[in-house]
């Protein structure tokens, strides 16, 4: 069966139930005593996830208690608002949120949300004082960042303690900057008159002073709605990280992306405590052109071209921050970055109009020693939603399969790398081009059971060798793909240790579908996990992924990023395998891998990529940062050669060249952009030592004398 209709039609049985179900509890605002939106919210939030999320959780003093941690860390993550004595009255409510959700009952929030405001007027008047004083960079002072172990202060003057370190920080951090520039100017400038040391240290505080009042600013605008989607979110996020509320201007936002369509930079952001981090560069966007931002980079300020000052988004509310970033194509927005291995860069990106052209298919050919070998990069299993057939994945890759194979491919790499995922059943289908039919992935629902999806077709496009890219950004649909090539021993899986480990599936559901007579306005929507995917092996892609046949390393190695490092995962576990056969194309299959692992054990550029990797570890596990200078230029200068160390990765070259296609560069004659972009990927392959590598295996391995296209049909 289609894994198109097995999807429409189990969110169909889910309305059907769910409908069912609220129309007999009545969800209409004239059966309520007290009308009140948020309360309406929340049973009927808690009520859905209850009857429809694939492993609902119970309500009960344990669920209570993580929502009361989760929720207090998310609104003051860095313990600088509440005192120990807000948090004992609090308390009382830690073991009664599941009795409120109950009964309706938002007095906790009301009581943290009036809390809050009030210590935030409090803080404004502080930093005024605090930052009308000098600091001294001499003394031997420490900022600790840990903020999960640190407790609550317990007096005004301890807060204020703990509000001047931070700005200190953001000071010196100004005043390290300041310096920097001062000395080029000097250096490029005989006529600059160098600043004293006193009035670049005015200079950082009143950088810090503008940053933090913007902060406020931003702050003050926040609406009530605002903190109860927190709230909200507190609530479903204990189900699983992928179980999401979407206020209603959230849920605009979130349309606008599903529409293919993205203003601004072209990177995708989220929120984690008061940092604001980069969790996907789109393809084809200006970041994504531009080359210096890269997933797992944190925002620290942003600046407007035409403006003196940057405005710090550190602990701004996500939408504010994104407003600041976005604008009108073709003006430009300077980024201050806190890099994946924790050096701080400027980068200036020119506004775009993203399109999803660079998220389709593509395809190039690489010549090694008289053999021909086809790359196919597919950044996502991407379908139209509204006719399959009109452009999907599948029939992307099997065109250019079939491309490659007019100009005589002798072995296919098919990059998965950072592929977030997509349609299912455009991975089924193009599984089906590499095996003769068979089980592809078990789908596991709440309301349908178990289900094996399979590739009824017997024909195999391609019968040739086959490589398999990953990383630990590949995700979901990528995860069954290669989790299916492996089990059949059809693919050598190259990459991380492990890819991303999401074995599960969403739906996105409108909430106000489900209220009648709604006099309450838009309630927004709600993402919830619906289905659990598996192995055609049985065991799950969950929080395991898939682990490579030849590791290899990656500036994320040793980086918490993959779905096992998230909160409340779902666990893994193993149902009984379907029946299929393995692959017997190969007679050299273990060998190929034992050789291209030892190959890769022996590369010089590996051993510097591991090397960075665990630097960029250690980086992230230092939670302790002088505010002495001398001591913090010491620190800065010493990332900063070592970042320069490692630039030396970037000088790989494997004297590979790689071309496009016939029919591409045709298209070329009429379309300069095309041509540049495949110029610019092309560039980056020859580049790419896993790439290369990849291009070994292929040549390495050996096929069976009978091949299957002998007997197979090219799939229509």
């Amino acid at each position: 069966m289609k894994i198109q209709n097995i999807m429409r039609r189990n969110y169909k049985l889910l309305v059907l139930v769910l409908l069912f179900a609220v129309a007999s509890c009545s969800f209409t605002t004239k059966t309520f005593d007290d009308p009140n939106k948020d309360k309406t919210l929340i049973e009927l939030i808690t009520y859905i996830l209850q009857n429809g999320h694939y492993d609902a959780k119970e309500i009960n003093d344990e669920f209570s208690a993580e929502v009361y941690k989760d929720y207090l860390e998310a609104i003051d993550p860095l313990k600088r608002y509440f005192y120990a004595s807000d948090i004992q009255e609090f308390e009382q409510y830690r073991l009664l949120i599941d009795d409120q959700i109950k009964n309706k009952d938002i007095s906790f929030f009301d009581l943290t949300h009036s809390r809050l405001v009030e210590r935030m007027a409090e803080t404004e008047k502080m930093y005024k004082d605090i930052l009308g004083t000098p600091f001294d960079f001499n003394e031997d002072e420490v900022l600790d960042t840990d903020y999960d172990n640190r407790g609550y202060v317990s007096s005004k003057q301890e807060m204020k303690e703990r509000w001047r370190k931070q700005l200190k920080f953001s000071t010196i951090a100004n005043f390290y900057d300041m310096k920097k520039e001062d000395k080029r100017e000097i250096e490029n400038n005989t006529e600059y008159e160098a600043k004293t040391e006193e009035a670049l240290e005015k200079e950082s505080r009143e950088l810090t002073l503008s940053s933090i009042e913007e902060y406020f600013d931003f702050s003050d605008d926040l609406e009530r709605r605002d903190w109860f989607s927190i709230y909200v979110n507190a609530i479903v996020e204990e189900f699983d990280p992928h179980t999401f509320y979407f206020a209603p201007q959230d849920k605009d936002r979130f349309d606008m992306a599903m529409s293919g369509k993205l203003e601004g930079i072209g990177a995708r952001l989220q929120k984690k405590n008061d940092n604001v981090k980069i969790v996907e560069v789109i393809s084809g966007g200006p970041a994504w052109r531009g080359e210096e931002v890269e997933v797992g980079d944190e925002i620290l300020k942003v600046k407007q071209e035409d403006e003196k000052e940057a405005v710090s988004i550190v602990g701004m509310r996500l939408d504010d921050a994104v407003s600041l970033i976005k604008g009108p194509k073709g003006t430009k927005v300077i980024l201050t970055l806190r890099k994946v291995d924790g050096t701080l860069e400027e980068v200036k990106i020119t506004r775009d109009v993203v399109e999803i052209e660079e998220t389709y298919a593509k395809a190039a050919m690489v010549e090694k020693e008289d053999q021909l070998f086809g790359v196919i990069n597919l950044p996502k299993f991407y379908f139209d939603m509204e006719n399959y057939s009109a452009r999907n994945a599948a029939s992307d890759v099997e065109k250019e399969i079939t491309r490659l194979k007019e100009e005589g491919m002798e072995g296919l790499v098919l990059d998965l790398r950072n592929n977030g995922g997509g349609s299912l059943k455009t991975v089924v289908d193009i599984a089906g081009l590499f095996i003769e039919k068979g089980p592809i992935v078990q789908v596991k629902s709440k309301l349908d059971g178990q289900e094996v999806l399979k590739d009824s077709d017997p024909s195999v496009l391609w019968d040739g060798p086959l490589v398999i890219l990953v990383n630990e950004l590949s995700a979901s649909a990528s995860e069954i793909l290669a989790a299916a090539m492996q089990d059949y021993k059809r693919a050598v899986i190259i990459g991380s240790k492990q890819t991303y480990g999401k074995g599960t599936v969403q739906n996105v559901l409108d909430l106000n579908r489900w209220v009648r007579n709604n006099d309450l306005g838009d309630l927004g929507a709600l993402k919830m996990t619906t289905q659990k995917f598996y192995r055609v092996n049985g065991g799950s892609t969950q929080l395991e992924g898939v682990k490579s046949d030849v590791v290899v390393p990656d500036r994320y190695s040793f980086i918490d990023i993959g779905e096992k490092d998230q909160e409340n995962p779902l666990p893994w576990d193993q149902i009984e395998a379907a029946s299929y056969d393995l692959w017997d194309g190969y007679i050299d299959f273990e060998e190929t891998m034992a050789n291209s692992q030892e190959r890769m054990s022996q590369n010089v550029y590996i051993d510097l990529i591991r090397e960075n990797a665990e630097w960029i570890r250690d980086q992230r596990q230092n939670n302790k940062f002088p505010l002495n200078y001398l001591e913090y230029s010491r620190e800065m200068e010493l990332n900063e050669a070592m970042a320069e160390k490692f630039n030396k990765i970037s000088e790989y070259k494997s004297n590979l060249t790689y071309e496009s296609l016939p029919y591409e560069k045709e298209l070329f004659t009429v379309d300069t952009t095309l041509a540049e972009k495949r110029e610019r990927w092309h560039t980056n392959l020859s580049s790419d030592l896993y790439m290369a590598e990849a291009v070994n295996v292929l040549q390495d391995i050996k096929m069976n004398n009978i091949k299957k296209s002998n007997v197979a049909q090219l799939k229509n």
